[in-house]
């Protein structure tokens, strides 16, 4: 009993190559088309040749000039001189006053951004003592303190959109509001840091605050 089951076994083995080398799919042919319209398209594909334009190609590149939506050109260089004129002459929106979006909201959002993006070599704390700086990477300036405090909101913006020494360009992984948000968080972890000895808890773009004296001569 056993001897014919090995002998129907090996007949259907074999029945089963002949069928598969009878049938077998020739990949130099293509496949029966039953339905042609899944398969070709009436319309140029994207990447497709096109002798309707004198390019020879479907896609076209955009118009000189032309801006996509959303997305304001800035006519800045990635050069610490275009990083100091963006400085003067950006100015962030949030602070400046925008309606219905108030600091505060920034801020949590751009909390949410600094730990995404920033915690890997700025430190939860923003004092530059992330996991990668830990780890051999050469850490970056504290944001607490020296200069971090000291530049303007705008230059930040530029810093953070083209990058500067070690740290690689962040446009391509925070689009504008992000980046505005997270110099807002920034900017309120600055705020609460004790001040070192010497140095200013004011950032270049915090507004002045008046001192007391001043204040007893404008009431009186």
């Amino acid at each position: 009993m056993l001897l014919r089951v090995n002998y129907l076994l090996a007949a259907l083995l074999v029945v089963v190559v002949a069928l598969n080398i009878v049938f077998g799919r020739d990949f130099s042919q293509p496949h029966y088309e039953l339905f042609a319209d899944m398969k070709h398209s009436v319309a140029y594909d994207a990447f497709s040749k096109n002798s309707n334009f004198a390019s020879g190609q479907t896609m076209q590149s955009p118009v000189p000039g032309t801006i996509a939506r959303g997305e304001m050109p800035l006519h800045y260089q990635p050069t610490p001189d275009d990083a100091r004129r963006a400085g003067q002459e950006l100015t962030n929106p949030i602070v400046s006053g925008a309606k219905g979006d108030p600091l505060a909201k920034s801020e949590a959002r751009g909390a949410q951004v600094y730990a995404r993006f920033c915690v890997a070599c700025h430190g939860g704390g923003g004092a530059g003592d992330g996991p990668v700086a830990l780890r051999g990477f050469p850490p970056p300036p504290s944001l607490l303190t020296g200069k971090s405090l000291q530049m303007k909101d705008g230059q930040l913006f530029h810093i953070l959109t083209y990058g500067q020494g070690s740290m690689a360009p962040m446009a391509a992984q925070l689009r504008r509001p992000e980046r505005w948000d997270v110099i807002n968080y920034v900017r309120s972890m600055q705020s609460t840091a004790p001040p070192r000895a010497g140095e200013s808890k004011t950032s270049a773009d915090a507004p002045a605050k008046p001192d007391e004296s001043t204040k007893l001569e404008s009431e009186s």
